[in-house]
Order: structure tokens, then C-alpha cells, then sequence
């Protein structure tokens, strides 16, 4: 007879919430139920009812989870940038990977998808307060380049290798489009200083 490790509930929530990245990334958001997360963490699918309510919460969750720890890394690459020891196109690829690799686009389409809409809130505002915080280090934030930033990176995830073969283009054509609006928008900041 076995004995399962009693977990606090936050040590059962970061668990199941990794899981549940785990599986978006292998398998598909479409992986990502209750069942499926409770299995591979050796809990029962109560114990995770108990934790989101339901699958549409759970999906919530793992959003948040996956927005707050992108936006994080996303904010120390635009420090690392703007004290001149990052690059624009380090922002542009965690922010592309985050849609594309991170399962966060595939995440957002399955949720719209399926009706749950109000799950995209907190991606939303991750990205919000993303833009708050660099705004509070004394650095300029442009929502306008913000939007069509994470717009690029949601298409591109969503359907850019078709579309850039299509085009003739190479597959990293969207990233490179991205990397120059940065750089452009930079070079008119250092101009208006």
C-alpha cells in the first residue's frame, strides 16, 4: 500500500498547474481537463474540482499561471534591453515563443473556442500590468506597439508557418517585421529624448 505526500493546497494548485502546462504543450489545450491534470500530479479529480471548480476553471487558471510567469520574464528582457544589455529580439522571441511554443495561442483559440471567453481576462491583464510596471520604471510603454506586438505573436502561433510558405516567406518573417517595429520605435524614442 502506497502513501501519498499530503500537500498544502498551494504545493496541490502549482502542481496540478504545471501538469497542466506539461500537457498543454505536449498533447494540445484540448489535453487540459481535470482528469487528465489530477492522473499525472496522483490526485483524484475532486481534489482538483475542490482547487478550479471546473475544467473552464482550470484553463482560467493555467492562463494566469502562464501569463504571469511570461510577462515576468518578458519585463526583465525589457530592462535588460532598455540598460543596453538586451535585445529587441529577445523580447520578440520570448513574446512570439510565449504564443507559439508555450502553448498560449493554442490556449486562447481552444478557449474562445469553447465559450470561455472570460478566460482570457487575465492574459489581458498580465499584459496591462506588464505595461503599468514598465511605465512605473520611468521607461515609455506604447499600448499601440504592445497590441500589435502580441497580436503578430497570436497569428503567427496560430497559423504563421502557413502563411509565410505560402507567402514565400521564411518562417521567421513575422519575428523579424516585429524586431524592426522595435527597433523603429526605440530609435524614435532616442530621437525624442
Amino acid at each position: 500500500m502506497s502513501i501519498r505526500k499530503r500537500w498544502s493546497p498551494e504545493e496541490s494548485r502549482t502542481a496540478a498547474l504545471e501538469a497542466a502546462r506539461a500537457l498543454l504543450i505536449e498533447t494540445g489545450p484540448q489535453s487540459v481537463t481535470l482528469k487528465a491534470v489530477a492522473a499525472r500530479i496522483g490526485r483524484t479529480h475532486a481534489n482538483l474540482l475542490h482547487h478550479f471548480g471546473s475544467a473552464s476553471g482550470l484553463q482560467k487558471a493555467l492562463a494566469a499561471h502562464l501569463a504571469g510567469t511570461i510577462c515576468a520574464t518578458i519585463a526583465e528582457a525589457v530592462h535588460a534591453n532598455r540598460a543596453g544589455i538586451g535585445s529587441p529580439r529577445e523580447i520578440v522571441d520570448l513574446t512570439f515563443d510565449a504564443f507559439d511554443k508555450e502553448g498560449g495561442g493554442a490556449l486562447a483559440s481552444w478557449m474562445l473556442v469553447s465559450g470561455n471567453e472570460d478566460a482570457l481576462d487575465p492574459i489581458v491583464e498580465a499584459v496591462h500590468n506588464l505595461l503599468d510596471e514598465i511605465h512605473a520604471d520611468g521607461f515609455p510603454a506604447n499600448p499601440e506597439t504592445t497590441l500589435a506586438l502580441v497580436l503578430m505573436a497570436l497569428g503567427d502561433a496560430l497559423m504563421g508557418g502557413a502563411m509565410s510558405q505560402s507567402l514565400g516567406l521564411k518562417r521567421e518573417a513575422a519575428r523579424d517585421i516585429a524586431e524592426e517595429m522595435l527597433r523603429n520605435e526605440a530609435a524614435a524614442a532616442a530621437g525624442n529624448a
